[in-house]
């Protein structure tokens, strides 16, 4: 569709200024008809789609944006008043263009749901189709509960996550730039003496001298390799599908990051499938959505197979259980859930399990790595001490008074 800014007149001679996207100028002037107006004339202009973009809308604007929408619909203020509200009462300004946006899209015809899908980088895939079904069974209220819900659980997820990264790279970091500080700098200086004493120097001295010509000779190379490694492994799972598929499976092997990663995956796709399942949505289109979600392409695959087994007729524990994928634990509730139809609370208590197991594990994994790379650290250093001091220590030794 074209998108057009119009002056537009009533029977009372007022005269209306607005935009609307419509097929061509007939449907223009038709829809302003059914809302008592007559076109007096009209520009085409960029779409409100094309113009304002998601970037600047963060987790915490759509969850005021959720909030506000609940209450107002449960109080029964229609959605167009709500968003008008909204705009007035929003301090983000590109969530107000947008907002503002959606408004003339919902003046111009549109539902809610269709407004929201002019803005992808906004309202997800997701996000639209929960708001197109609460429109469709009358709860939209409950939906706009369960995505404020769902969006506090993401930010809790996200804190989590950059936990788990953000810790252990801070502090190897740390301990890298001791280790290259040490071999490029100190040693070099301390083994200048060691050498002229013109003693035997024992193995671990001549290893330390070895790894510190390594450092001295090829830092370069040191810090390189690991930003090239990096920049190949992106640019290889952005051109070969099936070099992607490989990381992300390694990635769930990984130990101690996989078992928590993988965890994170499942927690997210229960806590999806649970609220779109709520929402009315059915179980094929919770399961293809699923495979947007995923995150990861081993799972994502996982799911597909389990859509396709579930469209040949099994059930859904039994498809969830054929991909070998999937713990014990999201198995047996599924199989609960299905026994007592009650398939929401199952999913949500799996959610609620891994989320806590999640927190947890990675509360574990940063009081290990402290003491952890303490240790490495302290090893280091104590076999420069060692090699350094050792010869210097025997040359005293032999010296005779």
């Amino acid at each position: 569709m074209d998108f057009f800014q119009y002056k537009a007149i009533d029977s009372t001679g007022r005269v209306h200024n607005g935009k609307a996207d419509a097929a061509n100028i007939a449907d223009l002037e038709m829809r302003l008809q059914k809302m008592g107006q007559d076109l007096v004339n009209y520009k085409e202009v960029k779409s409100p789609a094309q113009s304002a973009s998601g970037r600047g809308v963060g987790r915490r604007d759509l969850l005021f944006f959720c909030f506000h929408l609940e209450q107002t619909s449960r109080a029964g203020v229609p959605i167009l008043e709500s968003l008008q509200d909204l705009v007035a009462s929003t301090e983000n300004p590109r969530l107000k263009e947008i907002i503002s946006a959606m408004t003339e899209s919902i003046e111009g015809g549109k539902t809610l749901s269709q407004a929201m899908e002019d803005f992808p980088g906004v309202f997800t895939h997701v996000f639209s189709s929960l708001v197109k079904a609460g429109e469709q069974t009358g709860e939209i209220t409950m939906v706009f509960t369960k995505l404020n819900e769902n969006l506090k659980w993401q930010d809790e997820m996200a804190t989590q996550t950059k936990k788990l990264v953000t810790y252990p790279a801070f502090v190897g970091s740390v301990v890298v730039g001791v280790v290259i500080f040490l071999m490029v700098y100190l040693v070099p200086e301390l083994l200048s003496f060691v050498k002229t004493m013109g003693q035997e120097i024992p193995a671990h001295t001549k290893a330390l001298i070895f790894v510190s010509d390594i450092f001295v000779d090829y830092w370069y190379l040191i810090l390189l390799t690991p930003v090239l490694v990096f920049f190949s492994i992106v640019i290889g799972v952005k051109t070969s599908p099936g070099f992607a598929l490989t990381v992300d499976t390694v990635t769930l092997r990984i130990p101690v990051v996989g078992p928590i990663a993988k965890k994170i995956i499942l927690a997210r796709l229960a806590a999806f499938f649970a609220m779109m399942y709520a929402a009315g949505i059915t179980i094929i289109d919770c399961i293809r959505t699923g495979e947007d979600i995923a995150g990861n392409r081993a799972v994502a695959i996982a799911m597909h197979s389990v859509g396709q087994k579930i469209a040949d007729g099994k059930s859904l524990s039994e498809s969830f259980e054929a991909t070998d994928l999937f713990p014990p634990l999201v198995l047996r509730m599924i199989k609960v859930g299905e026994n007592t139809g009650a398939l929401e609370e199952s999913l949500e208590n799996v959610a609620y399990f891994y989320t806590r197991d999640v927190r947890e594990a990675i509360e574990r994994l940063q009081t290990m790595i402290e003491p952890a790379m303490t240790v490495v650290l302290g090893s280091i250093i104590g076999w420069v001490m060692f090699s350094i001091l050792g010869p210097i220590y025997d040359l005293i030794a032999n010296i005779k008074i």
